[in-house]
Formats: C-alpha cells, sequence, structure tokens
C-alpha cells in the first residue's frame, strides 16, 4: 500500500508556478535532519477559479521533483473533493482528500445507527447520538473512496477524511466514533482532519485557548492510537492540520505532543504560497510593485464578493484596510512590511493580509499578465516563497 510518511507537508501553488521553490524548502530540512514529504494540495473551487486543470498540478511538481533531484516521495493532493468532483482529479492525483463536512448532521438511516451501535458495544453511552450525527458523513466517504478505488486500485493513493469545514469542534469521543465509522466503511485513511477548537482564519494566526487547542490536539493522538489498535487502521494514521496559512503559535504546542507521544502529522499550509508571491512581486519594485499595487487596488474595490465565500474563516476590519490611494504611495518596504506575516512589525496589517489571502482571483482575472509578470520577478519571489516555508513553517514545527 501507497504510504504517507511520518511528517508531511500540504503545500498550495494557486498558480503553478512555485513548486521548485516549495521544494527546495523540504530539500533544506532534509540536510538539517527532518523528512518533510511534500504534498501539493488544490481544491476544485481553486481550479474554477483560475481555470486551471488538476493535472498541472502534477506537471508542476514532477517537473520540481526532476530539477531539484528529489528522491524522496512527493504526493499531488486533490483537495476538498466531493463526489461530484472527484472524477476530474482521479488521474493525476495519487493523494484524496475527502471532504464530507456537509453531510455532517445529515439524517442517517436509524437502522444503520442501531446496527453500528450494536456491532461496537466497546464504545462509550455517547456513541448513538455520534453516530446518528457523522454516520451519513462516513457513508459519503465511503462512496467516494470506493469510486476512486474503481478507478486506481486499492493501495495505490492515499486517503484523508476531513470534517474540519463544520461549525463545531469534535471531541475527542467523536473523533474516536468517526474513526469507528470509517473502519466499518473499510476505508484504509492515513490522515484524519478534525475541526480543532478556535478560529482558523485565512492567512493569519490562530486565535484561541492555547491550552485548550494542546489538550485537544494530544487528546486525538489518543483517540487515533485506540482506533488503531480496535478496528485495524493503518499503522501510519495521522492528525491532518487544515491551519488556513500560518497559524504560528500552535505549532509548539503540535511539536510537544508530537515528542511526547511520537505521533506524526501532516501540515496543510494552503494560501501562504500565493502572498509570497505578492511579496516578491512588490520586493521586486518597479512593474512588479506595481502590479501587486494593482492587485490590492481590485480587491479592495470588490472586498465584499470576494470574502463573502470565506465569511467563517476570516475577520476583517474594514476601517483598517488603507484606501487604494494610499496604497499606491507605497514603497517596496511598506507593502512588504503590511503583508508579510511578522508580528513583530508594526506596519503589520492582519486586515490586509486576509483581504489578499482570498483575492488571488483578482490575478486569475489577470491572466497571462500576471503570469508573466511572476516569472519576471522569479528570483525575488522564489526566495520568499522557500524561506517561508522553511523559516517560519518547518523549521518551528520540524526541527
Amino acid at each position: 500500500m501507497m504510504q504517507l510518511e511520518k511528517y508531511s507537508i500540504g503545500i498550495g501553488d494557486r498558480f503553478a508556478h512555485q513548486a521548485k521553490a516549495q521544494l527546495q524548502a523540504c530539500v533544506l530540512a532534509t540536510k538539517a535532519g527532518a523528512n518533510v514529504i511534500p504534498v501539493w494540495n488544490k481544491s476544485n473551487r481553486e481550479h474554477m477559479i483560475i481555470g486551471s486543470e488538476p493535472s498541472s498540478v502534477r506537471a508542476a511538481a514532477d517537473a520540481a521533483v526532476q530539477a531539484l533531484s528529489w528522491k524522496r516521495p512527493h504526493h499531488v493532493d486533490a483537495d476538498h473533493i466531493t463526489l461530484q468532483t472527484v472524477d476530474r482529479f482521479i488521474a493525476p492525483s495519487d493523494f484524496f482528500t475527502i471532504d464530507v463536512a456537509a453531510f455532517i448532521g445529515k439524517q442517517a438511516d436509524p437502522g444503520d445507527v442501531d446496527r453500528f451501535v450494536n456491532r461496537h458495544p466497546e464504545l462509550d453511552s455517547g456513541a448513538p447520538a455520534i453516530a446518528g450525527k457523522y454516520l451519513a458523513a462516513a457513508q459519503e466517504a465511503g462512496r467516494i473512496y470506493r469510486r476512486i478505488e474503481s478507478a486506481k486500485g486499492a493501495g495505490n493513493f492515499i486517503t484523508e477524511v476531513s470534517m474540519d469545514e463544520t461549525d463545531s469542534p469534535q471531541t475527542p469521543s467523536e473523533v474516536t466514533v468517526i474513526l469507528a465509522l470509517i473502519a466499518d466503511e473499510q476505508i484504509p485513511i492515513q490522515t484524519i482532519a478534525p475541526k480543532f477548537t478556535g478560529r482558523f482564519n485565512k492567512g493569519v494566526d490562530y486565535c484561541g485557548d492555547l491550552d485548550q487547542f494542546s489538550r485537544e490536539f494530544e487528546d486525538d493522538i489518543g483517540a487515533i492510537a485506540c482506533a488503531v489498535d480496535r478496528y485495524g487502521l493503518p499503522r501510519n494514521l495521522k492528525l491532518s492540520v487544515h491551519s488556513g496559512s500560518d497559524k504560528f503559535s500552535i505549532y509548539a504546542p503540535i511539536r510537544r505532543a508530537l515528542e511526547k507521544t511520537g505521533a506524526g502529522v501532516h501540515l496543510k499550509t494552503a494560501g501562504t504560497t500565493w502572498l509570497e508571491e505578492l511579496i516578491g512581486l512588490a520586493e521586486a519594485g518597479g512593474a512588479g510593485l506595481a502590479m501587486a499595487k494593482e492587485v490590492y487596488a481590485e480587491a479592495y474595490a470588490h472586498r465584499e464578493a470576494l470574502c463573502e465565500p470565506y465569511t467563517a474563516v476570516i475577520a476583517i476590519d474594514p476601517a483598517k484596510l488603507p484606501a487604494p490611494a494610499e496604497v499606491n504611495e507605497w514603497h517596496s518596504e511598506d507593502y512588504v512590511a503590511a503583508l508579510r506575516h511578522d508580528r513583530s512589525c508594526t506596519s503589520f496589517n492582519p486586515n490586509v493580509r486576509q483581504l489578499l489571502h482570498v483575492g488571488f482571483k483578482i490575478a486569475a482575472k489577470m491572466g497571462e499578465r500576471y503570469l508573466q509578470m511572476v516569472e519576471a520577478c522569479e528570483a525575488t519571489i522564489s526566495k520568499n516563497v522557500t524561506e517561508n516555508l522553511f523559516a517560519r513553517h518547518i523549521r518551528p514545527l520540524f526541527l
């Protein structure tokens, strides 16, 4: 069976131009003593907005692997796929994040719930209610898994089940029941993405109780270990953290839990690389800076439409967004300071960062004009992409 290694990092490359710079961060990690496996991920929604095909992710990843002579595994993740969207991802992907959040809480057949509970007397008294909430989601995950398996063959891909895009965090008891449900569907799950307490807003740091997060994370590791032993799930099963980019403050408690338990983790960093493209454009000055300002001006003008799909995962104060006329007066260092995620910098503006995080649609509409500028500014962009992934994500978590 294809196996995901102990430590892995999900990396988004919205415009398929930064795979080599991203992989270089994993090369640096290997040289420093940490084997962190790259997993390039892109969702159907992102493909639809940008107008790209899943095959472009595979092509970019494989080209980077060849260019840097990377000898360890690498994977391409069909991110947040559903039964309606999975088919176009099957050929180029070898990692599938099955998203069944829309089925959480849907009414399952009461007889199916009863049969599940009767099969699992080891579960506590809360199991019937939890099964009633999650059984339909697990059954849908089974349908999606079997669709992929019928096309690719058993053991030829990695499966993650995502339950994080929902309103309420799951307790460890819920995670235990969810894993029993998944095991009953005979899904050889290798990563599970529960929803944790706190807010995981796009592009900025975690907002919540770090002590509570730490307890939840460690308790979930324990629930996974128990489920592996009880239900015969893959022994490399691990937590997947869908960070929404740059949740720096949770890296220390995650690292402590990994060191204490010996568990692995899959960290998805989402759109942080897209923001490094903008930083690299601004840092290049001249036409690159002008394009970065144009992206901001258009994002500001269309901010309500851009933010509407992400209302649950952004917290922007419109009063703290500078007007485009003000941004047009900025020098390179002003733009970079406002956007780069450095909370020690007094010029850092998390509102600007969140708006631009969801504003990649603006660059997508620019089409070739944007891509040509990215290529022209490759030197400054790639430097920022690599440094961001290695210094701000990989090093504090894995080294």
